[in-house]
């Protein structure tokens, strides 16, 4: 089964901000448990309006890079990013999908599945100083990641590749069904962010925080993961 990482650029945090450049690194099998990570491909997308310059500072894309460009749907169709290469299906991948799938809906991609390498990395390695996807690069340091092809972070292209190993590494550790489904779950989060008990493990938190904490208006990821932990214990 052949999966497709994707990483989006855009000019801001959420629509109607648009797309200005995809990247994607393809994770196939070889060979039984033997997996291989493409070198990325990426192109400039026109968003449609400017780029604010508090978004270049982030990617360092700027209209006279975009211009000229075909649109988001155009780019989508050309590359023909979510057609599967052959005729296993194809599964999609990103760090932190709940960005992109903002713009990779349903009607975009066709319903593919999608895995969020964010949530399976913290399911799969808790114990990591940080799960963002520069920072957990380098605690992960997988063999074969070149250096040369990662940078410059925050391109759609070499984000895209330096996920595709976080995705081949995950796939050595659990199956394609958990991550799927842990993906479509909210995040189960390793520590607690907020309160008396910040920078704690939410393994390690009391049950009656817990308990407070499922009754509190909260982001989904916390409810969750109070939730979860409450459960393991049996409701104590």
């Amino acid at each position: 089964m052949p999966f497709r990482v994707i990483d989006l650029e855009t000019t801001g945090f959420e629509p109607p901000a648009a797309v200005c450049e995809i990247g994607w690194s393809d994770v196939y099998a070889a060979s039984a448990g033997d997996w291989v990570v493409t070198l990325p491909d990426e192109t400039l997308v026109d968003p449609g309006h400017p780029i604010p310059p508090e978004t270049s500072a982030v990617h360092h894309i700027v209209d006279a890079d975009v211009k000229g460009h075909e649109d988001f749907a155009d780019a989508v169709r050309r590359h023909r990013l979510f057609e599967p290469p052959g005729e296993e299906g194809l599964v999609l991948a990103a760090h932190n999908a709940k960005f992109e799938r903002q713009w990779l809906t349903d009607e975009i991609t066709g319903g593919l599945p999608c895995i969020c390498t964010y949530k399976c990395a913290l399911r799969v390695w808790p114990d990591a100083p940080a799960h963002n996807n520069g920072t957990f690069r380098y605690w992960l340091n997988p063999v074969g990641l070149r250096r040369d092809v990662a940078l410059l972070s925050h391109r759609a292209g070499p984000d895209a590749y330096v996920t595709a190993f976080t995705l081949r590494e995950l796939l050595l550790k659990a199956s394609v069904s958990d991550l799927i489904r842990w993906s479509g779950e909210p995040a189960l989060l390793v520590r607690c962010g907020f309160g008396k008990h910040r920078g704690t493990a939410w393994t390690d938190v009391p049950s009656d925080y817990l308990r407070w904490v499922t009754g509190q208006q909260m982001d989904e990821d916390v409810l969750h993961t109070a939730k979860h932990y409450l459960a393991a214990r049996g409701g104590r």
